[in-house]
């Protein structure tokens, strides 16, 4: 059964991916957006009506992420406590962190995620690019706020956190014998997610090349709902705590090279 401090961070990292998925309240509220060609994130524009809303969800999403990320490093960092009937690779701790580099890197990426989301909700775009014609002209000029530029930035450190961490905590996941649903189904999410993100990426080249948006909304909201599905995924595997029993031979091999 996994210990107190790794069902908090199952509980933190749960409610952090209800959070970031908030933005599919367009659905049924009016935003004046649309959710096929804008960005998510000009949702939390200072200009929109429901701004304040999503820059606060956003808040609340990276805060809980990067306390769940915290917890559970700390978890993972504990010394392996006996547990009956399972052997030593595959309890809930992991001893020194050199052992399980994956782990470490995994953890790290995801606070770092939740800490460039709690940022980049604090520096919103003054207008959607997207959607106002007026305030992709200003931004092509540069006459936008630096907050727009700052924005970029902390956006593309989430999502290189998130992208890093789904990665490295799934081939954990796999490596370790760790967190049975993660082991799974990570897989298949990190090749979607990968899929997703070079769809978000080349419809941003498109559309400040001027040739349209290429669906970038669409791409991008697949983008964050998959980071915020994984998310979810990993915190019921926490809050299991189950293990998979590797192969005797890749066991035996593991438990020789601590000799």
């Amino acid at each position: 059964m996994p210990g107190k401090v790794t069902r908090a961070s199952a509980v933190l990292l749960f409610l952090g991916a209800l959070a970031y998925t908030a933005w599919v309240l367009e659905a049924v509220v009016r935003t004046g957006l649309d959710p096929v060609r804008t960005y998510v994130s000009e949702l939390a524009a200072a200009d929109q009506p429901l701004g304040g809303l999503f820059r606060a969800t956003d808040l609340a999403a990276g805060l809980l992420v990067l306390a769940g990320a915290v917890t559970g490093l700390l978890a993972g960092r504990a010394p392996a406590a006996p547990e009956p009937g399972v052997p030593r690779w595959a309890r809930t701790g992991t001893g020194p962190a050199g052992r399980r580099p994956w782990l470490l890197a995994g953890w790290s990426a995801l606070a770092l995620f939740g800490a460039a989301t709690a940022v980049d909700s604090r520096l919103p775009l003054s207008c959607a690019p997207t959607a106002d014609p007026a305030c992709a002209a200003r931004e092509t000029a540069g006459l936008v706020p630096a907050t727009h530029a700052a924005h970029a930035v902390s956006s593309s450190l989430a999502m290189t956190g998130a992208l890093v961490a789904m990665t490295a905590l799934t081939l954990a996941a796999r490596r370790y014998g760790l967190w049975r649903p993660l082991a799974r189904t990570g897989p298949v999410l990190v090749a979607l997610e990968l899929a997703a993100t070079v769809w978000t990426l080349a419809a941003v080249a498109a559309f400040e090349a001027g040739r349209g948006p290429w669906l970038l909304g669409a791409g991008q909201r697949l983008q964050v709902l998959l980071v915020a599905v994984w998310t979810g995924v990993l915190a019921v595997s926490l809050a299991r705590g189950e293990t998979r029993r590797r192969p005797a031979r890749a066991a035996a091999a593991g438990e020789g090279a601590r000799t």
